[in-house]
């Protein structure tokens, strides 16, 4: 069954995303164009926006906020999940990282938020486990992941404005369905190609084996340079009018994506999977500069008998490894999508000191697109 095209071209609250711009993307979407079209998913924003004018350090201006990822929502947080990570440049971080490498498995939420408060978003999902669920689940979830990318350029990011109720809040109102994109939850202030970037997300329906499965993705996009923007081929970047978003002093960024899917993997395989981000972020430019945090996180919601308790053994369901590779371009299409629609659902924004980003020109992206032949039928 075909997606719902209001959801494929418009977010919840009305936002324009990259379809509805007539960018061409290759693949099938899942019925939301979302990582919740895995079922089970479900994403939660906490989005900090108040102040104007000169920077105060510890009163703003304030752009930033957090996003939690429940891998199997509320209902099964306590069941872990087959994972897989990958770094493709390390100036980042993702806690819980050295976990997944060493037991293949995802416990509990994921969280994304700005580059100094990675910490109390850790700290603070520990908190949420023990009052949610007391200390039995706390116990065996003591690694939460955790991530961030930098939005002191916008936001008053020595201020430490994120507070453990907001990671609370994010958590709490994590639900399934379409989702808000843009300047939301720990995207709110990110920079993106030189443009305001931010939450993105898209999916992919794809048939393994002879059975329907979806893999979806989420990025928190801050990276990237204007000179290096393309969109489904075009150089658009070189030819867009305009001044830059930031001046040359701003630091390199980052991007954090998260790959869900309900195909049957091994940790391995969705190490594997996590790999092939950096090829969609490829698609629109960014090279994984020097100073950016490119990390990648993968999960399956299958198999989640292999960890019920009790010592004895288990059974897994997995696909082969010869019949991977429609998950690998999946990943590949559905995170360039994601990073398109955390530009495309998105507005100019000034923070702190003035500092203005702007949104990415619809108007101009879609006449290069159409010089080019490149807008979608």
């Amino acid at each position: 069954m075909a997606a719902p095209r209001s959801a494929l071209t418009r977010t919840p609250a009305g936002k324009l995303r990259a379809r509805g711009l007539g960018v061409p993307f290759d693949g099938v979407p899942g019925e939301n164009n979302a990582i919740t079209d895995v079922a089970g998913v479900a994403v939660g924003y906490a989005t900090l926006i108040r102040g104007a004018g000169a920077l105060e350090i510890g009163r703003g201006p304030v752009r930033t906020g957090v996003t939690a990822i429940l891998p199997r929502g509320r209902a099964d947080l306590a069941v872990p999940a087959f994972a897989g990570c990958h770094s493709l440049n390390g100036n980042g971080e993702m806690t819980g990282f050295i976990w997944i490498e060493e037991a293949g498995r995802l416990d509990g939420p994921i969280t994304i938020t700005n580059t100094f408060s990675c910490g109390l978003a850790r700290d603070a999902t520990l908190r949420w486990l023990l009052e949610r669920y007391g200390s039995a689940l706390t116990a065996t979830h003591g690694l939460p992941v955790a991530a961030e990318t930098f939005d002191g350029y916008l936001n008053d990011i020595n201020g430490f404005h994120v507070a453990t109720e907001d990671v609370f809040a994010a958590l709490d109102g994590a639900g399934g369905g379409p989702l808000e994109e843009g300047s939301v939850g720990g995207g709110t202030g990110m920079i993106c190609y030189d443009f305001k970037g931010g939450s993105g997300t898209a999916s992919r329906r794809v048939e393994l084996c002879g059975r329907a499965c979806v893999l979806g993705v989420f990025v928190q996009a801050n990276c990237g340079d204007r000179k290096g923007l393309t969109i489904a081929g075009v150089p658009v970047g070189r030819h867009l009018s305009g001044p830059a978003a930031a001046p040359a002093e701003r630091t390199d960024g980052s991007i954090i994506a998260v790959v869900a899917t309900d195909a049957p993997l091994l940790p391995h395989q969705l190490r594997r999977v996590a790999q092939r981000c950096g090829l969609g972020i490829a698609r629109s430019g960014a090279v994984a500069a020097h100073g950016s945090g490119d990390i990648f996180l993968a999960f399956s919601t299958a198999n989640a008998a292999a960890f019920a308790p009790g010592a004895t053994f288990r059974a897994a369901e997995f696909l082969p490894d010869e019949r991977i590779d429609p998950l690998f371009e999946a990943v590949v299409q559905a995170t360039d999508e994601a990073m398109m629609n955390a530009l495309m659902a998105n507005e100019t924004m000034t923070g702190r000191d003035g500092h203005v980003v702007p949104g990415l020109p619809h108007a101009e992206v879609r006449a290069l697109l159409a010089k080019h032949g490149r807008l979608a039928e």
